[in-house]
Formats: C-alpha cells, structure tokens, sequence
C-alpha cells in the first residue's frame, strides 16, 4: 500500500501518559479543556485515563459523557485481569466498565521477562488473561484496542511468544494491537523489523506506542508507519514519563506533509502550533522555542547569510511553508545580522530602513560587543531603526535623573528624581517606589502622563537582569531586559552598562518612547504600523 491519501488514525494519550510527566498535574477541568481542543483537532481517540487508579480520572469520565464529541472517541485504559481472578471478579475491570467509554484499552505483558519475574505467573496464564479480557469487553459492545506492552524488549527475548500474545489478543476480537516500546530503547530499523513480521501474523490492525528515551520515538514511530501500522499513540509536546512520549505534533506533521499520510485536515494542520501551545498553557509548561514545527525558533533566521537568501526565496533555508504548522517566518537580529536581516526585520514592523541598513547593522554589532542583545528585545531594535530617520522626533528628553537609596535602621526608603524636556517644557518630578527601578518608572510617569496620558495604559510586566563578562566579577556590566504591555501589545526592550541603574534607565527610555511613536505615526493621515 502507498503512503498517499492513507489515513493514520491518532490516538492521544496525553491526560493519561502525559500526567505522567515529573512536574505535570491537570485539574478536571484542565482535561476536559484539553480533550475538548483534541476533538477540535481532529484527533481519533482521546485516552482519558485509568479509571481504576484515582478518583480524579473517574470523575473525567462522568463528566466527559455529559458533553457531545465531534470525532474523538473517548477510550478509558486499564489492565487485563489479574491472575487467578475472572473477569467479572476483577475490580480494575469494573472500573473500566463503569467509566461507560466506547473504547476500552487495555494494556498486558507481552515479554517473558514481565510474565513471570514481574507478574510472577506462568506463561499460558497470562495468555488467558490477555484472551479473556478482550473477550469480556468486546461481549459488552466496546471497541478494543490491546497494548502490548514490552513488545519489542520481549520480541528479542522471546519472539514467539510475543507474537503469541499478540495474536491471542486478536483472536478474542480485539480492533488494533499496538506494539509498545515501553522502555524507549528500540531502533528505527528494528522497529520497522519487528512491525513487519508481527503484520504478516497477527490478524489484526496495528498500532505503535513509543517512548523518547533513546530520543529516537518520533522516528520509531514513522518506521512502523512505514511498516503497515495504523494507528499511532503519542502525546502533544511529548509529554510523559522520564524522557517523554513520542510527541505527536512532529509526528503529524512527518507524516502529513513529509510522506503522503492523511491524519488530520489541512485547516486542522494549520493550528498545529496553536494545539501545542494550548496544551503547554493548559499545562503550566513552558513551550520550547525550539520545537520542531511549532517552536517560536522553528523558523527563525538569525545569520546574515541564511536571512539573505531567505528574503530571495523562503524554502532555501525552510524545509517546509510555516504557515503549514500555523508558524511563521521569523527574523532575528544580532551581531550576527546582515543588511537583509534589518531589513526584512524592519518590514515585518510596518517600518522602512530607508536605505541605512549598513549603518544599522554596523551599530547594532557595537552595542552588541558591549554588552547589549536584540534578541529579545525587538522593541529596542525598533527604536533604532526610528532613531536612524531623518524625520525622527524625540518625544521627550532626558535632561537629568538621580536615583538615591537611604537606609534608616531596618526601614529602606528609595526616591527618584528626573527632569525631563517634554512638549517643549521642562518637567522636574520626584517619586518613591519599592525599589530603584520602581522609582525611576514612577517618576517617568509622573513628567510624562499629564503631555501623555496613554501611556497609562503601558504596564512593566517583566524585569531581567543579565551579568555580562560575569568573570569581572563586581565590576561586570548588567544587561537589563525590560517587558512592557499595552493591551495585546508586547515589546522587549534592552540596556547595557556598568551601572546598573543607567542600564535600567535605558530600557525604560526605550520601553516608553516606543509607545509614543507607534500612537505617533497611527494618527498620522494615511499611515499605520504593525506590531
């Protein structure tokens, strides 16, 4: 069969096997938001849990069947019976029963090593067991699926035997054995391998479950795709025990625009980095920036050499379009930057170099040897780029500031003072804050609201501190990094000295005057910004 037009179906794990994850804990309603963007997706199957092991997980699944699903199903996992109980005595199974989901997954031991060190049964036992237990739900109208955990670990210690299992499990009725590799340890070639002698003897659909440990379960996970299975177990981010699950947004997108496979809509496919980007919010993780696809680095451009070409033609340096995935091409500016860099970055803002590319970049290469760094701070970038305009006009002017810390026994008490030429006038103002920086901002605001009264709407939302050349120890310069907000707006922005406060007051300087300009250039007839 050929790779084009075959569906894969997807069967996330992700409120299960990616609770797993150290540090990660969902509420109920956290799973239920996330299983709700899943069906959005379009994923196949949505594991909501193990009934049986807390009352968190039975709890998702009575409140799941008060909800209409698109085309998720809703699977509960849990194990076979145990040994020497039936079915019906077996109160893992009843749970599984009682969580009323049209899927059941149920996961048993497929190598020897687990059946009778771990289990501590005999072979023939646990082949009951796997047989019975996929028997007993498909009596009750549920779809199946049967994990086989172990699969390839067992497969090198006892190859028949855990084709045997796999083969009892199909026997019994069960929809799709998945073949897993629980400890993460297999090889792409060994995997394809094994997928394809289990395909010619077990009669049934296949499916794959593997783990990151070997950073290898994206690509494992293609190799048995490859090999004939049809379904494919991950979780979104790759969340999971130890090294992780195998993460289902590269996945889908390999599969999807790499190889032919259809596993979700194109429209579906665009929201990729949305999807991952929800769940981690949902989540309380923190997306990595360089995730494949969906990181906010996966298609950012940083030396010179590479942006020139990618302002000529994008896919001379991007494997796939971004827009794909729901990215998008990103510029970053750096000492490493080139003419093009300023450019295209420029552009990106609604702004124009004007033809003073070179000088920019010969100024950014000198700020950034001394210390400062654009990188994050786009909205300083900006403000050179502004400054560099013949028809720039500050609006304000530092004239002076000093910023004085008293210590009287226990009590601190921290004021600033600034004078500043705004509208022409000269405005002197004190203030006092909770700390130096706090004060200097106040004091800024207090010069500048009465000519400027929007710019009570900007709000300092992150303060960083960064030791440059940390080995001078007390006499190495701080690079402060600043984060400012106005509605949905966002700006960085970046000062550098020896002085700590000094470097404070330039990314304040920069942070406010940003604002302005943009209201500036907004209310000018015929002209607007992009931010």
């Amino acid at each position: 069969m050929t790779s084009a037009g075959r569906g894969i179906l997807l069967y996330d794990t992700t409120l299960r096997d990616g609770t797993q994850r150290e540090g990660l804990c969902l509420s109920v309603d956290d799973k239920l938001r996330i299983a709700a963007a899943l069906d959005d997706f379009g994923v196949s199957y949505i594991e909501g849990g193990w009934p049986g092991s807390n009352p968190k997980d039975a709890e998702f699944f009575r409140r799941a069947r008060e909800r209409s699903w698109g085309s998720a199903r809703l699977a509960a996992f849990g194990s076979t019976r145990r040994p020497g109980l039936t079915c019906e005595d077996d109160a893992n199974i009843r749970t599984l029963l009682e969580a009323e989901t049209p899927v059941v997954t149920l996961v048993g031991k497929s190598s020897v090593l687990h059946v009778e060190r771990v289990l501590e049964t005999t072979r023939e036992e646990n082949l009951r067991m796997v047989s019975e237990s996929v028997a007993f739900f498909k009596a009750r109208g549920r779809e199946v699926v049967f994990d086989a955990e172990h699969f390839f670990d067992g497969h090198r210690l006892d190859p028949d035997y855990c084709i045997a299992v796999a083969e009892a499990a199909a026997r019994a009725g069960a929809d799709c054995i998945v073949l897993c590799d629980t400890n993460g340890g297999a090889l792409p070639a060994d995997v394809g391998r094994v997928v394809t002698e289990a395909a010619a003897s077990v009669g049934a659909p296949l499916g794959i479950h593997t783990h990151d440990d070997g950073g290898l379960a994206v690509a494992n996970a293609m190799a048995a795709v490859e090999a004939g299975c049809v379904q494919v177990q991950g979780t979104v981010n790759g969340y999971g025990e130890r090294c992780g699950n195998m993460d289902l947004v590269p996945l889908v997108a390999n599969l999807q625009l790499k190889l032919g496979y259809r596993c979700v809509s194109e429209d579906a496919l665009r929201g990729l980095a949305e999807l991952s980007h929800f769940v981690a919010a949902v989540a309380n993780q923190h997306p990595d920036p360089h995730a494949p696809y969906v990181g906010r680095s996966a298609f950012a451009h940083k030396g010179g050499l590479h942006v020139a070409a990618v302002g000529k033609l994008a896919e001379s340096y991007e494997h796939v379009p971004p827009a794909a995935v729901g990215n998008e091409t990103r510029v970053v500016i750096s000492e490493l930057a080139g003419r093009q860099n300023v450019r295209l970055r420029a552009r990106a803002l609604g702004l124009s170099a004007g033809g003073r590319e070179a000088a920019l970049v010969r100024r950014i290469k000198e700020l950034e040897s001394g210390g400062f760094q654009f990188e994050a701070a786009e909205g300083s970038f900006e403000m050179l780029v502004r400054r560099a305009d013949p028809d720039y006009a500050a609006p304000f002017e530092l004239l002076e500031y000093r910023v004085v810390d008293e210590y009287r026994g226990a009590e601190a008490r921290v004021q600033a003072v600034v004078k500043l030429r705004v509208d022409g006038a000269v405005r002197h103002t004190v203030a006092e804050g909770a700390g130096p920086v706090d004060a200097l901002d106040r004091a800024i605001r207090e010069a500048l609201l009465p000519v400027y009264p929007g710019l009570a709407e900007v709000h300092l939302v992150d303060y960083k501190v960064r030791i440059v050349d940390a080995h001078l120890g007390t006499a190495a310069r701080p690079r402060v990094l600043i984060e400012c907000a106005r509605g949905d707006e966002r700006w960085g922005t970046v000062g550098c000295s020896e002085d700590i406060i000094e470097a404070s007051w330039q990314a304040l300087w920069d942070s406010f005057e940003l604002p302005l300009l943009r209201d500036r250039e907004r209310d000018r007839p015929g002209h607007a910004v992009a931010v």
